[in-house]
C-alpha cells in the first residue's frame, strides 16, 4: 500500500503488487486513488484481502468524461459502511471539485467479479455524462463506456462508413450498452433495436435516446439469445443490418446460428479480443464474405487492439 496502484502482477493472478504509474489511465484517476489509499491508512480501513476474504474496499473505480471533465468515483466495498465515509467524501470533494457524483458499491460476495449489484450514492446524481461526436451520454456505475472515448468515436465512424447505410435499413445492435453505437448509427437508419443484459445500461441507453432527441430506436433488457428470439419470431422483425460488440468471450453459439439463419445482408462485428473474432468469423464465412477488418489501437502500450470486421452476405 505504499505507492499509488494496485494491479496484478502478471496474467490469470490475483496477486497484487503496487506501481508508480499506470500509462493506460488518466492522472486525475491515479490521484484520486492515492488519495483514497492514503485516506486508508490514516484512518486504518483495511483493503480487502480475496484469500482471507476480510478486508473493506476492494476497488476504486473512475469514470472521466473526456469531453466534459465530469467525474464519477465509484468505492466498492465488502462492508455496507465504510469507516468515516462522510468525512471521505467531504476530502475527496475538498481535493477534486471535478467529481460530479459518489458512488458506494456493494460487493460482499467470494467472487473475482468486481461490481456488485448494489449502489449507495454518496455525493451527486449518481451518474455523470459525456459526448461522443454530436451526442450526449450519460454513464452510471454498472454501464460499459469504452475507456478510449477518442478511439471509440473514430471507430464508431468508420464502422458507419463502412456499413454504407441508406436510411432504409432495420439494425439490429447486440450488447448495445448505453446504446452508444445504435445512437450514432440511428442517424443513417429507418430503425434500431438495441439489446443488452445489463438493466442500468438500458435504462442509460433509454435516457441516452431521449436526451439526443432519437425518436427510431428502442432498447430491450436481457441475454441477447433470448430477446433476439422475441425480436425475430414473435414481434416479426428482420433486420438488415447487424451490429455486435460481445464481451471478449465472443458471440455465443445461439446468436451465431440466428445469424446464420436470418441472412442479414451485412454483419458489422466490432470486436476487443482477436481470438474470439477469428473463431467466430471462422463460423460465419459459409454464408458471409469477410469484406474488412480494420483495426484500432485503444490501449496504448498493450498489445490489445479493437477490430471492427465488415461481413457481407455471400
Amino acid at each position: 500500500m505504499d505507492k499509488q496502484f494496485l494491479v496484478c502482477m502478471h496474467g490469470r493472478s490475483h496477486q497484487i503488487i503496487p506501481i508508480e504509474n499506470c500509462f493506460i489511465q488518466t492522472t486525475i484517476s491515479k490521484q484520486i486513488a492515492e488519495c483514497i489509499i492514503n485516506f486508508m491508512k490514516e484512518n486504518s480501513i483495511e483493503p480487502y484481502d480475496e484469500k482471507m476474504q476480510k478486508g473493506t474496499i476492494r476497488h476504486i473505480i473512475v469514470k472521466v468524461g473526456m469531453k466534459t471533465n465530469e467525474i464519477m468515483c465509484v468505492i466498492v466495498t465488502n462492508q455496507r459502511k465504510i469507516k468515516n465515509e462522510d468525512l471521505l467524501v467531504k476530502h475527496l470533494l475538498e481535493q477534486f471539485p471535478n467529481i460530479k457524483t459518489i458512488v458506494k458499491n456493494i460487493n460482499d460476495k467470494n467472487t473475482n467479479v468486481i461490481l456488485g449489484k448494489e449502489n449507495n450514492v454518496l455525493y451527486g446524481k449518481g451518474y455523470i455524462k459525456d459526448k461522443l461526436g454530436d451526442f450526449t451520454f450519460k454513464i452510471s456505475p454498472l454501464s460499459f463506456y469504452q475507456i478510449n472515448p477518442v478511439q471509440t468515436e473514430k471507430l464508431y465512424n468508420k464502422a458507419i462508413e463502412l456499413a454504407k447505410l441508406t436510411g432504409k435499413e432495420v439494425i439490429f445492435d447486440l450488447y448495445c450498452g448505453i446504446g452508444t453505437i445504435g445512437i450514432f448509427a440511428s442517424k443513417y437508419a429507418k430503425k434500431v433495436y438495441g439489446i443488452e443484459i445489463v438493466e442500468e445500461a438500458v435504462e442509460d441507453a433509454k435516457e441516452n435516446a431521449k436526451l439526443n432527441n432519437i425518436k427510431n430506436i428502442e432498447f430491450l433488457s436481457g441475454d441477447v439469445e433470448e430477446k433476439l428470439d422475441i425480436l425475430l419470431y414473435k414481434n416479426k422483425i428482420i433486420p438488415d443490418v447487424i451490429i455486435v460488440d460481445p464481451p471478449r468471450k465472443g458471440l455465443d453459439e445461439k446468436t451465431i446460428q440466428n445469424l446464420i439463419k436470418i441472412k442479414p445482408e451485412k454483419i458489422i462485428y466490432i470486436s476487443c479480443n482477436p481470438a474470439t473474432l477469428i473463431r467466430d468469423l471462422s463460423k460465419l464465412e459459409e454464408n458471409y464474405s469477410i469484406k474488412q477488418i480494420q483495426p484500432f489501437d485503444f490501449f496504448p502500450f498493450t498489445s490489445h487492439v479493437e477490430c471492427v470486421t465488415v461481413l457481407h452476405l455471400k
